[in-house]
């Protein structure tokens, strides 16, 4: 009996093959399309069951997503999907993301700026470098404070379990309104309001989509707490890049630690930024590395090979993309 095709639409090296075959097992068969011209590409693409893919606007020829029409699933290897161009893709069907591939390293590295914020300690390397020892300018605990989530997938998950392990307190938002992790409380978006005023962390780790866009703006940083300290670790776009600027000016006290910036790399071709953020001492900046760490990769690849796997076995996936998702995507 012919086994289902399982095609990767990027370079696989034999590394990554050890790992595809370890987490299918006899599921399905693979075939790697960059490997091969463009007439068995199309003719592999007819008959492919899962496609697993980094980024099909790079990695698909033109006329190449219509032949999807028939897969069971195409599953991407990240979390973010927003910068992949989905509506070029067949709209019958389902898309994964690769929800909480790299949550580990996120969350660490969550917890690293907000210690470095909650103890001062760019702000007084800084003073120290001028001559000053403010041996007595207190710093704080995260003991008893309250930890604010907004996206509590895989990554804020695996945050709120870190900070809970250092006394905090776990608050989130998920659209559900409902979670198996432990919490202290839980609500749906629109009562985010009394989550931000809550919290002395807040930690964003959404995807962006038209309803998240722009989700942290001028109002909802005035209710926040004058010495909070904001995590994006999810996308630059869910926080207004002017309001926060202004907010920060404003409120010497709080404090923005950013990994997820709004002009990157990788989604755009370049960084840049508006506003001066590196300029203030109450910023703490990372270049979006929070998931690199050494072995991501073959972990990623194997999360995003078991829920290829379970389609493969008839069960549902996990992390489908859903319609507003596909929506803020680009066509292409």
């Amino acid at each position: 009996m012919t086994r289902p095709l399982l095609t990767v639409a990027f370079p696989l090296d034999a590394g990554g093959r050890a790992v595809l075959a370890a987490a299918l097992g006899e599921a399905a068969e693979v075939c790697v399309l960059p490997e091969h011209d463009p007439a068995a590409r199309q003719a592999i693409l007819r008959r492919t069951s899962v496609l697993l893919a980094r980024n099909t606007g790079k990695e698909l020829l033109p006329g190449e997503p219509a032949l999807l029409a028939g897969v069971r699933l195409i599953q991407f290897m990240t979390a973010g999907v927003d910068y992949i161009p989905l509506r070029a893709l067949p709209a019958e069907v389902p898309i994964a993301s690769n929800g909480g591939a790299y949550a580990e390293p996120m969350a660490e590295h969550a917890v690293a700026m907000v210690l470095a914020a909650a103890k001062r300690l760019s702000i007084e390397q800084q003073a120290m470098a001028a001559g000053a020892f403010n041996q007595f300018v207190p710093n704080r605990m995260l003991a008893g404070g309250v930890c604010g989530i907004l996206g509590f997938g895989g990554i804020g998950i695996a945050t709120a379990r870190l900070l809970r392990g250092f006394g905090m307190r776990i608050h989130a938002i998920r659209r559900s309104g409902r979670s198996e992790e432990p919490v202290d409380w839980i609500g749906t978006p629109d009562r985010l309001d009394e989550m931000l005023a809550a919290a002395d962390v807040l930690v964003l780790s959404l995807p962006l989509t038209n309803a998240t866009r722009g989700i942290i703006g001028a109002r909802e940083l005035g209710l926040m707490k004058p010495d909070a300290i904001l995590v994006n670790l999810a996308r630059g776009e869910v926080v207004d890049e002017d309001a926060l600027y202004r907010h920060l000016v404003r409120q010497p006290a709080f404090v923005a630690c950013i990994d997820a910036w709004w002009i990157e790399p990788v989604r755009h071709g370049a960084f840049r930024m508006d506003r001066p953020f590196l300029e203030l001492p109450n910023v703490i900046a990372s270049p979006h590395n929070s998931a690199s760490v050494r072995g991501i990769g073959e972990v990623a690849l194997t999360r995003a090979a078991i829920n290829c796997r379970r389609v493969l076995e008839g069960l549902p996936a996990a992390y489908l993309i859903g319609a507003d998702e596909r929506a803020a995507a680009p066509e292409a």
